[in-house]
């Protein structure tokens, strides 16, 4: 009995001997595939990708423009004299036809009395002709004078009722220039303009004794309506037509936005600086803009291709020109050229070359070759400037 319990002990023994190696070796085995597997898969390299954001349909440029007065009529002195009075100031209101300033100019009085006399002079000297002419003409049924003496005598009644008009319209004339004496506004504005004092000698040539240069006296502005000037890049060419408007600012106004109407636009471009002269209109009613002022203005018009932007990071540079690394379905890599449109600040603007399906890769590797198959992962938050740094992202994520 001893003996064969014995046998049994060791027959136990050994096949416990022999599980062991064998559970050992399996063990090994599964170890042995598992850092097979996780070898190749540390092998294949990891990826963050990304999509390509579309861009809105419209696009807004910010250009700088100017602001003139609807009417702006500098007034300058049609008469020589010395200014006798002045009644409105820079800033003042001024209604059609009032008056803005008088000029004291005694030469001109002076011939316009001459004027005056002569005509009285040239009248009397008619009447005598007249008187004489009917007197001639009396005697031809007598033949007291010769044919040739009447005629002489009708001429010469004729051209001096000739002299007479003559004379009419020299009066009319001085008349006409004696009404420049007095400036008066041409229209309702305001006086943004003033360069006339009491006493200053002004010429009709347009200077001023106190500058001795030329200058207009006033300059009257109708601002109830405003003109905006923009130079617009020929790019915008096609969307200026009636209906498009504008968010124009002034440095004065900073939190007021104002609407420009288009009105027209100059249909040619500058050939130095590739822009159109562009005029729109505002409306000035409370008149809290000036003329001269500067003007930030927002133009916003479609595009018709679409576009999208991508981060800069994820373009790559190679022979072939500006590509991006796309992930295909099968996990590989290709390389696809793109059309860059604008580089932006942390971005680039395509025109061609991706679609928004697309698994674009970010901070691509230069290892990184045609066909190579790599394993997409969610990076570390704020490791490629895109994913954002929120409790999701932080879950899993790829160092």
């Amino acid at each position: 009995m001893n003996v064969l319990r014995g046998k049994g002990l060791a027959i136990a023994a050994l096949v416990l001997c022999l599980s062991y190696v064998g559970y050992r070796v399996y063990e090994s085995r599964l170890d042995a595939v598992a850092l097979r597997e996780a070898t190749l898969e540390r092998a294949v390299p990891t990826v963050a990708v990304i999509h390509a954001t579309p861009l809105p349909s419209n696009e807004t440029i910010t250009l700088p423009g100017n602001i003139q007065a609807w009417y702006e009529a500098p007034i300058y002195a049609q008469v020589s004299g010395y200014v006798k009075m002045w009644y409105k100031d820079y800033g003042a209101q001024a209604k059609k036809g009032d008056v803005l300033a008088e000029i004291n100019a005694p030469s001109l009085d002076a011939q316009y009395a001459q004027a005056k006399a002569d005509l009285e002079s040239e009248r009397a000297k008619n009447a005598l002709a007249e008187l004489t002419a009917k007197r001639y003409l009396a005697m031809r049924t007598n033949h007291a004078l010769s044919e040739q003496a009447i005629s002489v005598q009708v001429a010469e009644a004729k051209a001096q009722a000739a002299k007479v008009k003559a004379a009419e319209q020299n009066v009319k004339n001085f008349e006409a220039m004696i009404q420049f004496k007095t400036i008066v506004a041409p229209y309702d504005g305001v006086v943004t303009v003033r360069n006339i004092n009491v006493g200053d000698y002004v010429n009709k040539d347009g200077t001023i004794s106190t500058s001795g240069t030329i200058s207009n006296l006033f300059t009257v502005a109708d601002v109830s309506m405003m003109r905006l000037f923009v130079n617009v890049p020929e790019m915008f060419g096609p969307f200026l037509q009636p209906g498009l408007t504008a968010d124009v600012t002034v440095p004065q106004l900073p939190n007021r936005h104002f609407t420009a109407k288009f009105l027209t636009v100059a249909r040619g471009f500058d050939v130095s600086t590739r822009t159109a002269v562009t005029e729109f209109t505002i409306e000035n009613e409370d008149r809290a803009l000036w003329p001269g002022s500067y003007a930030t203005v927002h133009l916003t018009a479609p595009v018709e291709k679409r576009l999208f932007t991508i981060p800069s990071t994820a373009m790559v540079f190679q022979e072939h020109g500006a590509q991006v690394a796309v992930v295909a379905v099968d996990g590989r890599v290709h390389f696809i050229p793109i059309t860059v449109g604008r580089i932006l600040d942390s971005a680039i603007e395509l025109i061609d070359g991706v679609s928004e399906s697309e698994r674009i890769i970010n901070n691509p590797s230069a290892a990184l070759l045609e066909g190579d198959i790599v394993r997409i992962v969610t990076p570390a938050p704020g490791y490629d400037l895109v994913t954002p740094d929120t409790p999701a992202s932080k879950e899993g994520h790829a160092q």
